[in-house]
């Protein structure tokens, strides 16, 4: 992503489907970060020896075990949440970095088996873009982010063979898909429709436009790869 080593980034560490190796490549590719554990995200950190600066949540889905082990160590910064509340941690966490400054925000553990916690996950990249914070869902077969001004992508950096682009409003208007194996020009994107499922980048760079709307954008990949470049 070009300039994210400029941007003050925050990894969010949440309680879904994470891939270790994966996900450890991520972390430590990025040398300046904050690293925020929500609930049960904790015991992907307590596996590997991770030690994140700030740990929330209710910790109702967090074994015991794993949260006596974090209460022995210093230096973190606790935000205990009422169980009774109308968030998900995931959220508590999203709000609380972009109230930290947070430029760049990548989630790992947002996505998994449990499709309502997946859906809610996307729902929530909604937050950054009224926030003006760059937000994005991250495991070793997908990238996902949202919209509303469009995006250019590169080919060499681009995070896996296809781009698929989902209406998130009922419609997105005048779109057009330069560089891509499925062009469109001045197109109206309506929802209830596969049209921008798993189109290809075929040139150096890509680029989506459009005047109105807002789009899902997913980089997905069959094979888990173990590294992402940052």
């Amino acid at each position: 992503m070009m300039g994210a080593e400029c941007m003050k980034r925050f990894f969010i560490i949440s309680g879904g489907k994470i891939e270790d190796t994966f996900a450890k490549a991520v972390l430590n590719g990025v040398a300046e970060k904050t690293v925020i554990a929500a609930d049960s995200g904790m015991e992907f950190l307590r596996r590997n020896e991770i030690i994140p600066q700030i740990i929330i949540g209710d910790f109702d889905s967090v074994s015991s075990g794993t949260l006596e082990w974090f209460q022995k160590k210093d230096d973190i910064i606790w935000h205990k949440l009422n169980p009774v509340k109308d968030d998900t941690d995931t959220e508590s966490a999203i709000r609380l970095a972009i109230s930290m400054g947070a430029e760049l925000i990548t989630v790992l553990g947002g996505t998994g088996s449990r499709l309502d916690h997946v859906l809610g996950n996307i729902e929530l990249l909604g937050i950054g873009l009224e926030a003006g914070v760059k937000i994005e869902l991250l495991d070793a077969n997908n990238r996902i982010r949202m919209t509303d001004c469009g995006m250019i992508l590169k080919k060499e950096e681009q995070f896996g063979k296809y781009v698929s682009l989902i209406p998130y409003t009922a419609k997105v208007e005048h779109l057009c898909l330069t560089g891509f194996k499925y062009p469109l020009d001045d197109y109206c994107l309506k929802g209830f429709c596969s049209l921008g499922v798993s189109n290809e980048i075929t040139e150096k760079q890509a680029e989506i436009t459009f005047e109105k709307g807002i789009l899902i954008v997913i980089e997905s990949r069959d094979d888990a790869a173990m590294t992402y470049e940052i």
